[in-house]
């Protein structure tokens, strides 16, 4: 059963289109991830789907509701993690989770019960008295996540969820987020974090100038768009090693001074690096990264 659908969504800023026709459908319970270079409309995208700005045509149904005509009823049930920390810092932790409980209309006496479950959840229980200056990046982020829940929503919103976190607090906020796969709840994630994507979505789509260009799941991306093996080369003298891995393998690209070579096979290749002292290599599987660059390109987006 869909949570979410959308259908010929387009959203235009100033004449140009940054939305262009997305359709999406996610189920029930499933993380679902949205994924993007900069610029790609991913954020334009997920703001449409909470009914913060109208589309210029197509229809979205959120729970159930219409949106945006009734996009508020729809959000009473939904949870949001925005990309930027937007705590107050001049409330507790405790204090944080109350006043955003009562922007749903929630009960002091509700909130409270819900409290202990929440600062536990955070990894943030015996905290609720501390000041938002005197927890960590991670510690806040998980607090972000905690008051995301404080109306028990059905579906969250996640847009980059873990920027700026080290790997020990990504790995805790992965780990929070399983969590919450499992207890059935909907997940609807942009990241910028291949690792993150390919780990806990069950689905994503891949977005580029405005329109969704690959679905499916994270394996059946890397098994349709990307050859299985990767070898990562570079030092002195790659140029002309390169011309001789053009001969053997299916694709060659180069990235500053790294060369990529993809193939079914890399053993043949392999056998070339063995008398290039001044090469260094790495041989890998196949990842999302690896279908992202392909399909989005190399070139930096600002």
């Amino acid at each position: 059963m869909s949570v979410l659908t959308a259908r010929g969504l387009r959203k235009s800023y100033s004449g140009v289109e940054v939305v262009s026709g997305v359709k999406l459908d996610v189920a029930r319970g499933e993380c679902f991830g949205l994924l993007g270079p900069n610029g790609a409309g991913k954020t334009t995208t997920l703001r449409l789907c909470l009914g913060l700005i109208e589309p210029d045509a197509g229809e979205i149904e959120l729970l159930g509701e219409p949106v945006p005509r009734r996009a508020r009823e729809a959000r009473a049930r939904v949870g949001v993690v925005p990309q930027f920390d937007n705590l107050d810092p001049d409330f507790t932790v405790a204090e944080n989770l109350v006043v955003f409980g009562r922007y749903f209309g929630m009960a002091a006496r509700e909130i409270e019960a819900r409290m202990p479950a929440l600062l536990e959840f955070a990894g943030l229980a015996g905290r609720g008295a501390a000041k938002i200056a005197t927890l960590s990046g991670g510690m806040k982020r998980r607090l972000i996540l905690a008051r995301a829940l404080v109306n028990d929503p059905q579906i969250l919103f996640m847009d980059e969820p873990t920027t700026g976190l080290d790997p020990q607090a990504r790995h805790l906020i992965w780990e929070r987020m399983r969590h919450l796969t499992q207890e059935g709840k909907t997940l609807v994630l942009t990241t910028h974090f291949m690792e993150e994507a390919e780990r806990l979505c069950q689905r994503l789509a891949i977005m580029d100038r405005g329109r969704i260009i690959a679905e499916g799941s994270p394996r059946a991306l890397i098994a349709e768009h990307i050859e299985p093996q990767v070898l990562e080369v570079h030092g002195p003298g790659y140029e002309a090693w390169m011309q001789r891995a053009c001969s053997l393998a299916p694709r060659v690209e180069r990235a500053g001074d790294t060369v990529f070579v993809y193939a079914q096979d890399v053993a043949p290749i392999l056998k070339t690096l063995g008398g290039e002292k001044d090469l260094a290599y790495l041989h890998r599987r196949a990842s999302l990264e690896d279908v992202f660059l392909k399909l989005t390109g190399r070139d930096l987006r600002d």
